[in-house]
């Protein structure tokens, strides 16, 4: 059963089968608690949302939709969800996005707790590769789920231009990363 596809266990998740469901929480639980705990910065809280994204993958799994990206995205997405969902309860922000952006971009923080998965240094190479203006909005939208008019506000600068530089640098990640919209 460790040989089954993310899709295959899935689809298995889907039918009700929990045999399937334990090898999937296994084969992704250090990534999605890994998140969990870069993003809010407590392990207990951590802890519920992995607790809480796995229980998602479970109930949604018939919608997972392989054309979309694959399992692994799907279930990051939930799981960044989530941990945005519980730091906006709190009204904290634990790491400061910069501090975040430079965690991302270097290889080693051995004394930090890191997001490991399966495409981190090409992540890590396409961020190092867009200058800061395109690079700091996008962590501000994807891990702490800001809006626009946030951004800009945050960043002291007008609302076209934080659109545009995160446009900009969501398609040069597109590109470095050979994410199509087929």
């Amino acid at each position: 059963m460790w040989e089954l596809s993310d899709e295959s266990l899935l689809a298995g998740m889907a039918a009700g089968d929990a045999e399937t469901a334990a090898i999937f929480v296994r084969r992704y639980q250090a990534r999605v608690f890994g998140l969990a705990v870069a993003l809010v910065g407590s392990s207990a809280i951590a802890e519920e949302i992995a607790q809480e994204a796995f229980l998602r993958a479970w109930r949604y799994a018939d919608a997972y939709d392989p054309r979309k990206g694959r399992a692994i995205t799907w279930l990051l997405t939930i799981t960044r969800n989530l941990a945005v969902d519980a730091m906006r309860l709190r009204g904290e922000r634990p790491v400061d996005p910069h501090l975040l952006l430079s965690r991302l971009t270097t290889s080693e923080h051995a004394d930090q707790p890191s997001v490991t998965y399966e495409d981190a240094e090409e992540l890590r190479d396409a961020l190092r590769a867009l200058p800061p203006e395109q690079s700091t909005p996008i962590v501000l939208s994807v891990f702490y789920g800001l809006t626009a008019v946030e951004i800009a506000d945050r960043e002291h600068i007008p609302l076209a231009t934080a659109k545009t530089r995160l446009r900009r640098g969501l398609a040069k990640l597109r590109v470095a990363l050979g994410v199509t919209n087929d």
